[in-house]
C-alpha cells in the first residue's frame, strides 16, 4: 500500500523538478538576426550578445535591452523654421538611422528617438537660419548633407549612425506662394 506521505513527497519532487526545468529554460536566450541584447549582471553592464544562442545566470543576469540593428526611419512632424531674411516656413524631415553600438544606445541617452527629433529640429533651424528663402527652396541637397553630417556627429556618442536626413516637404508662408495655389 502506498502511503499518503510517499505520494505527497513524489508530487513535491515532481513540482520541484518542473520549477527547476522552467528556470533552466528561461536562462536560454536566442538572439535573432539583425538584433542584439544588452545584458546586465546585478544591475551593471555585463555584455552585448550578438546573434545566436546564449545562456544567462538565473536571478543574477537580466536582459536590459533588446536592440534592433536594422536601419530605421523616423518621420518628424513639420517644424517651424525662420530663414535669414525673417521668413517663417514649415519643414518636414525624415531621418534614416542605424544602431551601431547597442551598449552606447542603451546607456548613452534616456530617450534616443526624442533626442534625435530635438537634435534634428535644432540642427535644421541652425542651417535654415543661415539661408535666405530662395536659397532654402533651391538648396535641398546642401541642407540634407549638412543635416546628416551634423546629426551623425552628434549621435555618435549614443551608438547611432545617421545614414540620411531628408527634407520631405518645405511649406513656405502663404503670402510667398503662387497665388494660383490658394484657389
Amino acid at each position: 500500500m502506498i502511503s499518503a506521505i510517499s505520494v505527497g513527497g513524489a508530487i513535491g519532487i515532481l513540482i520541484l523538478c518542473l520549477v527547476i526545468l522552467l528556470v533552466a529554460a528561461s536562462c536560454v536566450k536566442i538572439v535573432p538576426q539583425a538584433s542584439a541584447m544588452v545584458v546586465e549582471r546585478l544591475g551593471g553592464y555585463l555584455a552585448t550578445w550578438p546573434v545566436g544562442l546564449h545562456f544567462k545566470v538565473p536571478f543574477i543576469d537580466r536582459i536590459a535591452r533588446r536592440v534592433n540593428l536594422k536601419e530605421q526611419v523616423i518621420d518628424f512632424k513639420p517644424q517651424p523654421v525662420i530663414t535669414k531674411d525673417n521668413v517663417t516656413m514649415q519643414i518636414d524631415t525624415v531621418v534614416f538611422f542605424q544602431i551601431t553600438d547597442p551598449k552606447l544606445y542603451a546607456y548613452g541617452v534616456e530617450n534616443p528617438l526624442m533626442a534625435i527629433e530635438n537634435l534634428t529640429a535644432t540642427t535644421l533651424r541652425n542651417i535654415i537660419g543661415d539661408l535666405e528663402l530662395d536659397e532654402t527652396l533651391t538648396s535641398r541637397e546642401l541642407i540634407n548633407s549638412k543635416m546628416r553630417i551634423n546629426l551623425d556627429e552628434a549621435t555618435d556618442p549614443w551608438g547611432i549612425k545617421v545614414n540620411r536626413g531628408e527634407l520631405k516637404n518645405i511649406t513656405p508662408p502663404a503670402e510667398t506662394r503662387d497665388p494660383r495655389e490658394n484657389r
